[in-house]
């Protein structure tokens, strides 16, 4: 399992990486900006697909288990080193539906560092996981949901 998340990632992170770095600028046409996009929401469901289980073990409804913490930790901060490529091409200029906030643009230092926020949460919560520090977990959890808000509230569309 680990294997195939980590080539998806390979997959992803070379897809992405002759993209954004194609046209410094942004992107040149609608059908370069679709694509960016879907490469972003990808990134992001990838995301959700990691935290959607740790979400759960903080609230209690799957047991405490400090292994799928540190796996999923892990794909999150290789996920969240992504964000930046997948943002580098500017596509606010293009009529293409996005859930991101102009601000995304406006603001990209702070977006970016929200982006390194989410890596840190991620990086403690497989610190957390890996000393089985079953009395602090549930705050690990709650640090990388935090970073998650943090950057919704700022620079996702509701």
């Amino acid at each position: 399992m680990k294997k195939i998340g980590l080539s998806i990632c390979c997959v992803l992170a070379l897809s992405v990486s002759t993209f954004a770095h194609s046209d410094e600028h942004g992107v040149k046409s609608e059908k370069q900006a679709k694509t960016a996009i879907q490469f972003r929401k990808a990134v992001f469901q990838l995301i959700r697909s990691n935290m959607g289980p740790l979400g759960a073990m903080a609230k209690g409804n799957i047991p405490y288990d400090p292994a799928l913490m540190e796996e999923n930790g892990e794909r999150m901060v290789q996920l969240g080193m992504m964000i930046g490529d997948y943002f580098h091409a500017d596509t606010s200029s293009f009529k293409v539906p996005s859930d991101a906030k102009d601000s995304v643009w406006t603001n990209k230092a702070d977006f970016i560092a929200k982006s390194e926020d989410f890596i840190a949460a991620a990086q403690n919560l497989q610190n957390v996981a890996a000393a089985k520090d079953e009395d602090n977990y549930r705050k690990a959890i709650g640090g990388v949901g935090g970073t998650c808000k943090a950057c919704h509230d700022d620079y996702k569309k509701d």
